[in-house]
């Protein structure tokens, strides 16, 4: 079975992340492309889709987020080496939201987290819908509040989720970030395997 375009969980397995520096960078080419065609390549065509319609004709803004609120807790699941979220998703992606440079300005307090957590990320994925008078838009902030009015910006959201997942993998490349590894080494394992039974 692949587990990345053109790449299988045995060849992930053949790996040798204990002594080889160019098998490393190997498996971190190989959770780019599981990832960047997982997610980003389908929400980057979803906008570019729609570049030349007026904002206000724009229609994809809820699968957009819909996929990409699926890729942050995926991220931050690699990020901590969680081998499932299983019961724990609201934790996941609040701490997505908190630790992230590219969202913790917007989310500052675990209060916001919680909200956003349940009005857009299980909102959309489970209702189709965000469960507060929010819009969905393509331009400004990536989120803003006013009075009672929340806006969300889908491609603000997407460019700052590519720029915290480049800036991960970035960070897998260098052979300083020991414990980063590890937690990424036992996560993407632990996928392999699932991979091998299924």
């Amino acid at each position: 079975m692949e587990i990345a375009p053109n790449f299988t969980a045995a060849q992930w397995r053949d790996l040798d992340l204990r002594s080889s520096e160019e098998d490393w960078q190997r498996a971190v080419d190989v959770l780019r492309d599981r990832l960047y065609l997982r997610y980003i390549e389908p929400v980057d065509a979803l906008i570019g889709a729609e570049e030349k319609q007026e904002a206000s004709n724009r229609k994809f803004g809820f699968t957009i987020l819909a996929i990409d609120m699926l890729l942050m807790e995926t991220l931050q699941a690699f990020k901590e080496g969680l081998l499932t979220t299983d019961g724990k998703s609201k934790a996941v992606f609040k701490r997505f939201l908190e630790q992230s440079q590219y969202f913790n300005s917007y989310f500052k307090t675990d209060d916001e987290r919680e909200a956003f957590y349940k009005s857009f990320r299980c909102g959309i994925l489970h209702q189709a819908e965000i469960q507060s008078s929010a819009l969905v838009w393509s331009i400004g902030e990536l989120y803003e509040r006013a009075d009672d009015m929340e806006v969300i910006n889908r491609n603000a959201v997407h460019e700052n989720l590519k720029k915290d997942l480049d800036d991960y993998l970035v960070a897998l490349r260098s052979p300083e970030n020991k414990e980063l590894r590890k937690k990424f080494k036992n996560k993407m394992g632990s996928v392999a395997n699932r991979e091998v039974k299924a």
